[in-house]
């Protein structure tokens, strides 16, 4: 099979690749065992290096890299810039503090001693996204290699040219032939990289389908699986704020990568007494964005990634105004060539609604009256995801105090919710289990290994 790569902006194929047999597969992965035996034997020290020549590629090239995002998935130059940059960011963070993470730690018992071990355990596979073509894949690589495993990466079909970049990348830093291996393939291949038995566990950011998909496979094989899906997230805005300036929070909150993003706000959730005039800086701010070609330096918003997108949200946002919703701003597809749709607002939203129970995966934005602070947080937890949440207040003590109740993996206090190499990202209810980045997500694949000496 084909896999072909289409630039949103135009329409017309820019690349295809030939998808790799069953026996390259195969071939593929026990290379990637066998890099395996003497990767883990490396230092620190050694992969640290590896890590940080890395990062230094990565901002050198970063530009680069950008205009391939651009062409491949219409992300706007600046923004694809600064994704570059926040790849070297992890992969210098996890070269300084990886060793401190995955120490031994010592633990009082009756034994004469005793501690915790945590040793790397083979081939991990990612199975990755392509609305962050390269932040989604060094943010699981950079951990993985940090604790001594080696990487199989399955991209998105359409953003195969950022993979195999990536690998290139790698390989210049001076990773051995085998420690990262980009598999060509299309979603169907998953399942028996999973089955082969050198592959130890498995890691997926994307779809509920994709994720119940691989989780069901991985479990047959009795092999661990993290799993970073969907959201809704929400954006509860009290009534005490400066509303033009969270009005344009609002709006980059909801726009970034044109929306395409699982922890992007999409349902903005704000009580009664500043509703109206929330929703009129808000459509304001999304009104005044800059859209068009992804290459351009000016553009804000770039297209959706594919056609079938656009479609998707345009059956999103006209079942959500049939159901009695009333549309604001935008909800038009923008030029005759391209992926391109206009900023949106939809007001007069219940959560019923199909653009509110559903993930959007576009820049369109609901609008939820609450009448309290415990009324914001019920709406916020009616969804069926819990990836991120923000709440908005001039009070950062009354904001505070909403945190507990709110069912996500990460809540943002008078912040756009973002993932950072220092923290733990991941989410609970359908949005996925596990964690990436930090200490917590270095540990997600290794072995936790308990020592006893008598």
């Amino acid at each position: 099979m084909t896999l072909r790569s289409i630039d949103p902006t135009t329409g017309q194929e820019i690349a295809r690749y030939e998808e790799d047999d069953a026996a390259t597969v195969r071939a593929a992965i026990e290379v990637s065992a066998a890099t395996w035996e003497d990767w883990r034997e490396v230092s620190f020290d050694g992969r640290a290096g590896v890590l940080r020549r890395a990062a230094n590629l990565l901002k050198a090239e970063a530009r680069s890299h950008a205009e391939l995002m651009a062409r491949e998935m219409g992300k706007p130059i600046a923004q694809g810039m600064a994704e570059a940059e926040k790849c070297a960011w992890v992969c210098r963070y996890y070269a300084d503090h990886a060793e401190r993470f995955l120490s031994p730690e010592r633990i009082a018992s009756d034994a004469a001693d005793s501690y915790v071990r945590f040793d790397p355990i083979g081939p991990v596979l990612a199975v990755m996204p392509w609305n962050f073509p390269f932040w989604q894949v060094f943010r699981f690589a950079a951990p993985t290699l940090m604790a001594g495993n080696v990487g199989l990466l399955k991209h998105a079909s359409n953003v195969t040219g950022s993979a195999l970049a990536i690998e290139n990348l790698l390989l210049r830093a001076g990773l051995p032939e085998g420690a990262f291996r980009t598999l060509v393939i299309g979603s169907g291949g998953v399942a028996d990289v999973i089955d082969h038995p050198a592959v130890r566990a498995v890691t997926l950011t994307g779809s509920e389908a994709a994720g119940a998909a691989v989780a069901a496979r991985a479990g047959l094989r009795l092999k661990k699986a993290v799993l970073e899906l969907g959201g809704s997230d929400p954006f509860i805005v009290l009534d005490d704020v400066d509303v033009a300036a969270v009005a344009r929070e609002a709006a980059r909150a909801r726009t970034i990568n044109a929306g395409q993003s699982c922890i992007a706000a999409k349902r903005f959730i704000v009580l009664d007494p500043i509703a109206d005039a929330f929703e009129k800086a808000f459509a304001s701010e999304l009104d005044a964005l800059t859209i068009g070609n992804p290459l351009d330096e000016k553009t804000e918003v770039g297209p959706l990634a594919r056609p079938d997108l656009v479609e998707d949200l345009e059956r999103q946002v006209e079942r959500t105004l049939e159901a009695g919703a009333r549309l604001v701003t935008g909800g038009h597809r923008v030029g005759s060539t391209g992926s391109f749709y206009e900023p949106t607002l939809l007001s007069d939203v219940r959560p019923e609604m199909a653009a509110a129970c559903e993930e959007t995966f576009g820049p369109v934005a609901v609008l939820i009256r609450a009448g309290s602070d415990e009324h914001a947080v019920k709406l916020a937890n009616g969804s069926d995801f819990g990836l991120g949440a923000s709440v908005w207040s001039g009070d950062s003590a009354r904001a505070e105090r909403l945190v507990p109740a709110i069912e996500a993996g990460c809540v943002f206090v008078n912040g756009i919710v973002k993932s950072d190499p220092r923290l733990p990202f991941g989410g609970v209810k359908r949005s996925g289990y596990g964690r990436e980045l930090a200490d917590f997500g270095i540990r997600e694949f290794v072995n936790i290994k308990a020592v006893v000496v008598e």
